[in-house]
């Protein structure tokens, strides 16, 4: 046997288990990795997706599932190739700025079933141009910022939420990419526009933020006309007091005695002339 077939001979087996541990590596994530109270499991991309050669191209990343865990926060550990992350039936009352930060291959999320309220305008920072599918579905949102989904190409789902229908929330409804969608299943708890409660949003058609603004127009007008009332009041009481001030000093002065003229100055007056 040559040198050449004897290296070959040894280096053959060693690729063979260095494939082999890398394919377990990704078949198997360490529990290190997986968040407490979740499952991890590697999830197979969709047969005609051409991820290119090698065993990196077999997989697509993580499905984190955390279901019914009782979380009420979401996870800080994350497994960084997460894919489709279950967060449903849970405690969660806040997504915070950034919460997904580093999650470039996430392209499903769902957060239904949890007590959000606060929803942050940062807080799909980072998984814009990733993710498909989000849900927020069954939670306790009234209001978001209207740029919190600006940026988002997913399918979101925001039913059965206690919303306050306003003008922030049409603007936030308008900034979706399937905003007619999202908005025809937004069940308006209150709203600036009565005739609007406990109505679809898209059941009455009033923009209203040009209402908001006519609103504020109004209450512009009210206060402005107010100050030039008290305004105008100042300057009658002004006019009127001093009228009353020079009345009273007039009747002052004629009630002072006159004083009587002397002979010698009236012949002084006299000779003048």
């Amino acid at each position: 046997m040559t040198p050449l077939d004897l290296w070959l001979s040894r280096s053959i087996p060693m690729c063979l288990l260095l494939q082999s541990l890398v394919l377990m590596a990704l078949c198997f994530p360490s529990a290190s990795m997986c968040p407490k109270g979740c499952v991890c499991q590697r999830a197979r991309p969709d047969p005609g997706l051409h991820l290119g050669p090698g065993p990196l191209g077999l997989f697509l990343g993580l499905n984190v599932t955390c279901t019914g865990s009782r979380l009420k926060e979401i996870p800080p550990d994350l497994p960084p190739d997460t894919a489709v992350l279950r967060l449903d039936h849970n405690q969660i009352m806040a997504v915070p700025d950034h919460a997904f930060r580093g999650l470039r291959l996430l392209r499903e999320l769902n957060l239904s079933h949890n007590a959000v309220e606060t929803l942050e305008e940062g807080a799909f920072s980072g998984v814009e141009a990733t993710l498909q599918v989000l849900d927020l579905s069954h939670n306790r949102i009234t209001s978001v910022h209207k740029d919190a989904f600006a940026r988002l190409k997913a399918r979101v789902l925001v039913d059965d939420n206690p919303w306050h229908c306003d003008c922030t929330l049409q603007q936030a409804l308008g900034g979706m990419a399937h905003n007619h969608e999202a908005a025809a299943r937004v069940l308006c708890r209150s709203s600036e526009l009565q005739e609007q409660e406990g109505r679809h949003f898209l059941a009455v058609d009033t923009d209203l933020c040009n209402l908001a603004k006519r609103t504020t127009d109004y209450a512009m007008l009210v206060t402005m006309f107010g100050w030039f009332a008290m305004v105008i009041s100042y300057v009658v009481y002004y006019v009127r007091q001093n009228q009353e001030d020079a009345r009273r000093h007039l009747e002052y002065l004629k009630s002072l005695p006159s004083k009587p003229v002397k002979p010698n100055e009236v012949e002084d007056i006299s000779t003048v002339v």
